[in-house]
């Protein structure tokens, strides 16, 4: 009988950085904001194209945060949090949570979910979200939140993301 020997780890990769960003970019994605308050009642909210759902029992999804991300501590000690789906008119919002700006939430419509997670207006889906897991892995966070209650809003487009630029989807 053969058996072959499992490598125990992955070997080193055999791209650049540069190589494995533009690789990636040809996934297109939604993109969503993910938004909390702090304990302090601060808001919080940033823009994230990481999202992905996990199971439809218990109803699952999860999201990726970088580890130097300044919301970190925010998000990781905190009991809830909400991920907005953004419909295609928001670009502007996703530009502006993906930015450093400190006035991020100026003017911004949101009403308050039940555990106090901002829901923006207009998105094209809302999640609210108990914070049930966290795993770090390599220079990212992932977050599992269990929803506990979710909307949306029949016949949005959702804004997606592809190669670095937006765009609005299109039936084939």
């Amino acid at each position: 009988m053969l058996t072959s020997l499992i490598p125990l780890q992955a070997t080193a990769p055999d791209f650049s950085q540069k190589e494995f960003r533009s690789s990636l970019a040809m996934f297109a994605t939604g993109v969503t904001i993910i938004t909390a308050r702090s304990a302090s009642g601060e808001l919080v909210g940033l823009t994230a194209n990481s999202f992905n759902s996990v199971s439809l029992s218990p109803p699952l999804v999860l999201w990726s945060l970088s580890n130097t991300a300044g919301s970190m501590d925010a998000l990781s000690k905190g009991s809830h949090y909400a991920v907005n789906i953004l419909a295609a008119d928001q670009k502007e919002l996703a530009e502006r949570f993906a930015s450093k700006r400190e006035d991020r939430w100026s003017g911004v419509e949101f009403s308050e979910g039940a555990n106090g997670a901002p829901l923006l207006k207009g998105a094209a889906a809302s999640f609210e979200c108990f914070n049930r897991s966290r795993y770090e892995e390599g220079d990212h966070v992932i977050f599992v939140g269990e929803v506990e209650r979710c909307s949306h809003r029949v016949g949005a487009s959702p804004l997606l993301f592809h190669g670095g630029r937006f765009y609005t989807e299109h039936a084939l």
